[in-house]
């Protein structure tokens, strides 16, 4: 059976992801989001990705990309050195969601059936981004608005891909 691997992120108009490891804004449709479709599931991140989160995400495999030789992480974590082991650690079976940061997205987009794409509807100075998506090879499934509210400062659209035939 071959592997399920979607790319998940949120990105400004102009794909910007973050700034200095951090985000850019505040969204919590987009947090319950991604912890809805990713619960449960392999994640797969860069070091700096992984170095932005307080703590381990709960109920979560995390599989950390890295080329230290000796990168401590908490026990139930996997490191690795390279994208190929990264998906060779996850099981065959399920959907892996590769989570970023802008390298790792730019390594896996290829391989990528996938892409669950919260598009915030405003730009942002950043120095992190998500690879552009060529409309040949992908196709938008489906896009979901939500304007502005009190928790909200951005309007925003859940946008689903999936890679073409």
């Amino acid at each position: 059976m071959t592997k399920n691997i979607t790319l998940i992120a949120a990105a400004g108009q102009n794909n910007e992801l973050g700034k200095d490891n951090d985000l850019l804004w505040h969204l919590p449709d987009d947090f319950k989001r991604f912890k809805t479709l990713t619960t449960g599931h392999y994640i797969v991140m860069g070091r700096k990705t992984f170095e932005s989160f307080p703590k381990p995400l709960p109920n979560r495999t995390h599989v950390i990309i890295t080329r230290s030789q000796n990168y401590t992480v908490p026990d139930g974590c996997v490191v690795v050195n390279s994208m190929e082991k990264a998906i060779e650690a996850c099981p065959k079976s399920e959907t892996i969601y590769i989570i970023g940061g802008g390298e790792i997205y730019k390594q896996s987009i290829e391989i990528a059936d996938c892409i669950e794409l919260t598009r915030v509807h405003h730009t942002f100075e950043a120095d992190t981004f998500f690879p552009e998506i060529d409309l040949n090879k992908w196709e938008l499934k489906n896009s979901e608005f939500h304007d502005t509210n009190e928790n909200h400062k951005y309007a925003f659209a859940f946008e689903t891909y999936i890679k073409k035939e």
